[in-house]
């Protein structure tokens, strides 16, 4: 079976931050057209400052998730912080004591982190969410694996998965946030929340399966 270390993953979460904070403009753009167009400033900064904190450390993946979903809690404002935050923090829970992630293990930490979202947000499937990305992508990771697919092959399917729920949201009117307030004139566009979060499940999977030991 495929698995990858805990302690090699640390680096993953800085390759997220990267991400982030490359896609800035982008996220704000997207979130400027049904949103308050601060989603991309609020997550680079706070993305930006887990990287500079895990920087040098040789921290494990499940120690670097805590160190940025505390950062999300603590130092972002409007709702993706927390929500965010408690992903991170229920992904780093589910991997503490773990020597080894196989996919039993990143299954249990994808779902732990949707659960923590849904325990603190009223979104569900189809409200023009991030929860429009992360729930299909670990439905399609799990159906994967239990059909047989390899850890490797089971990422990418999450990723396309993602990136098909990401898209989803163009048809979707938003239910939930501040650009619920716009109803119908919100079709059209993505979502924000959505999109960033098909940017960190897209390097999520590819650090893990670039990591992946038979």
């Amino acid at each position: 079976m495929q698995t990858f270390t805990n302690s090699s993953g640390g680096a993953i979460v800085l390759s997220i931050a990267d991400r982030i904070v490359e896609n800035r403009a982008y996220l704000s753009e997207i979130d400027g057209k049904i949103g308050d167009g601060d989603h991309g400033v609020n997550m680079a900064k706070g993305f930006g400052m887990a990287a500079e904190r895990l920087k040098g450390k040789d921290a494990s993946l499940g120690e670097s998730f805590e160190t940025l979903g505390t950062l999300l809690m603590t130092e972002i404002g409007g709702s993706m912080g927390p929500l965010y935050g408690v992903m991170f923090t229920e992904f780093a829970e589910k991997l503490e004591g773990a020597e080894t992630i196989d996919p039993g293990t990143f299954s249990v930490m994808l779902h732990a982190g949707l659960e923590g979202i849904q325990s603190i947000g009223a979104a569900k499937v189809g409200d023009k969410t991030l929860l429009d990305t992360l729930a299909p992508a670990i439905e399609a990771f799990d159906a994967a694996i239990a059909s047989g697919k390899s850890f490797a092959d089971a990422l990418d399917i999450l990723v396309s998965a993602a990136e098909t729920g990401r898209d989803s949201t163009i048809n979707l009117v938003a239910k939930i946030g501040r650009s619920s307030r716009l109803g119908e004139r919100s079709l059209g566009m993505l979502d924000a929340g959505a999109t960033s979060c098909a940017i960190i499940l897209k390097e999520l999977s590819l650090g893990a399966r670039a990591r992946l030991q038979a």
